[in-house]
């Protein structure tokens, strides 16, 4: 499931963002209504962190806080705007000062770990499309914060621009990889040990002879089967995409360093 961001009326989604003078919630006289627009995030957020993207609507949001949908749409305008505005508040909890006191390289790495434990928290996250941004507050200021530690390379600009978008394509594809592990056994009824089990033992009956037939995959599973840990509770495709993630960081940084030197 791909969600766009930016589909509600430009002005109003930019206002609500950046809580511009003429929001709903500001422009409203009298007493301090029950509702605002933050408790109406807030909410949307934890029902997408509960139950996914798919669950998402106004009528849902409502029903978590004993109010009709209807009652949402003075403060939000429609879905379009609300998912614009969980987008950029989430981004708010990622940490926006790292130290270079070990060079830009440790403070990388720790702000690399920092977003793909994030993307694992709000996995719904992924599934609002980088094709458009939101343009809210905070996801400037994510973006303010990678380049304040990318220009400590020295590198120019078109370099920055081109390492930014690798990293982020990156984090967000490994965390999606985490993410679609840990909800596999809900969405088919199997478990991972069941689904491997199975089909490891078909593939052997009807596919015989495929370490003669894919000699180069025979030496990876080998190679690599002697140092996968089975002592982390972890099912097997995440602690795979774990070490993915470590690894691929690792030649990333290399990369960026050759870059650097050269």
């Amino acid at each position: 499931m791909v969600v766009f961001a930016g589909q509600g009326d430009a002005r109003r989604s930019m206002a609500l963002l950046w809580r511009s003078a003429g929001s709903a919630e500001e422009s409203r006289p009298g007493p301090k209504p029950g509702l605002s627009v933050d408790l109406i995030v807030d909410t949307a957020i934890a029902l997408a962190d509960a139950e996914g993207m798919a669950a998402l609507s106004m009528r849902a949001v409502g029903e978590r806080l004993g109010r009709s949908g209807m009652a949402l749409y003075t403060y939000v305008p429609s879905k379009g705007e609300l998912v614009d505005l969980m987008y950029d508040r989430v981004l708010g909890e990622l940490p926006t000062g790292y130290g270079h006191e070990e060079g830009w390289r440790a403070a990388l790495t720790v702000w690399a770990r920092d977003t793909w434990e994030f993307y694992l928290r709000h996995p719904w996250v992924l599934q609002v499309s980088q094709a458009r941004p939101v343009l809210g507050p905070n996801e400037y200021l994510s973006l303010e914060t990678l380049v304040r530690i990318l220009r400590e390379t020295g590198l120019d600009a078109p370099r920055i621009r081109g390492i930014v978008g690798t990293l982020f394509h990156f984090l967000r594809g490994s965390a999606g990889t985490v993410s679609e592990v840990r909800q596999a056994p809900a969405a088919t009824g199997v478990s991972d040990e069941e689904w491997w089990l199975v089909r490891s033992a078909t593939l052997l009956e009807i596919a015989p002879g495929l370490t003669e037939r894919f000699p180069a995959v025979a030496w990876l599973e080998g190679a690599t089967a002697a140092t996968s840990s089975q002592d982390d509770g972890l099912p097997y495709l995440e602690r795979e995409a774990r070490k993915s993630f470590e690894t691929g960081l690792a030649v990333l940084l290399d990369g960026i360093e050759a870059t650097v030197a050269g």
